[in-house]
Parts: C-alpha cells; sequence; structure tokens
C-alpha cells in the first residue's frame, strides 16, 4: 500500500468505528507515535492506549492531504461532543506498514 492509502485505512478505522485490531496490519512493531498529549514506542503500547480509552464520538472533515513517496500528510477538522479543533498528522511509512505517526494540535480545545 502506498503512504496515502494506508493513512486513509488508519483513519477509516480510528474514526469509521473499525475494530482497533485491525490496525496490526498498518502499523509497523516498532511504531514511534507522537503528538501533545502522549508518546508511544511500540504499534502494541498505541494500540492498548486506543483500546483503554476508545475514540468514541471522534470525527473528522478533511482539509488537505498530500503524499511523496514514504509518506503522508493529512490537515482536517477534528470533532468530538464539546470540541472541534484543527489537526495534523503526517505518516512515515516503510515496506507498507506506518512507521512514525505525528500527530499535531493545541491542546488548549481540550481543555475548556
Amino acid at each position: 500500500m502506498k503512504a496515502m492509502e494506508l493513512a486513509e485505512r488508519y483513519m477509516g478505522i480510528l474514526y469509521g468505528g473499525g475494530r482497533l485490531e485491525e490496525l496490526e496490519e498498518l502499523l509497523a512493531d516498532d511504531l514511534k507515535f507522537e503528538g501533545p498529549l502522549f508518546k508511544f514506542g511500540s504499534a502494541r503500547e498505541y494500540i492498548d492506549s486506543l483500546k483503554a480509552d476508545p475514540p468514541e464520538g471522534f470525527g473528522y472533515q478533511l482539509i488537505r492531504a498530500w503524499e511523496d513517496e514514504t509518506s503522508a500528510c493529512l490537515v482536517y477538522m477534528f470533532s468530538k461532543p464539546g470540541v472541534t479543533t484543527p489537526m495534523a498528522q503526517y505518516f512515515q511509512t516503510d515496506g507498507g506498514r506506518i512507521t512514525r505517526i505525528l500527530l499535531v494540535f493545541d491542546t488548549g480545545a481540550f481543555m475548556g
């Protein structure tokens, strides 16, 4: 799969109510996830965190997306009950799997 296909499939699972176990097919075992609230050093840590606090009621509306040979970036409007804020996710890929996710957003939207 190309980088954008992986990113779109990932978003479909997280925001489309897919089974979180499906992420195992997309994420490299040594996935590096970095966001303003959490950091994980493996796919297992990341998936376990999502299972402990599932992304229920989450939605997004894509603003812009682009890719190159080994990465994809999505800019979108995130929403969940009581919160709407812009977010960006950068995905690095290798061998048909996501190896790194960088999530960027203003945490202030979640504090009020």
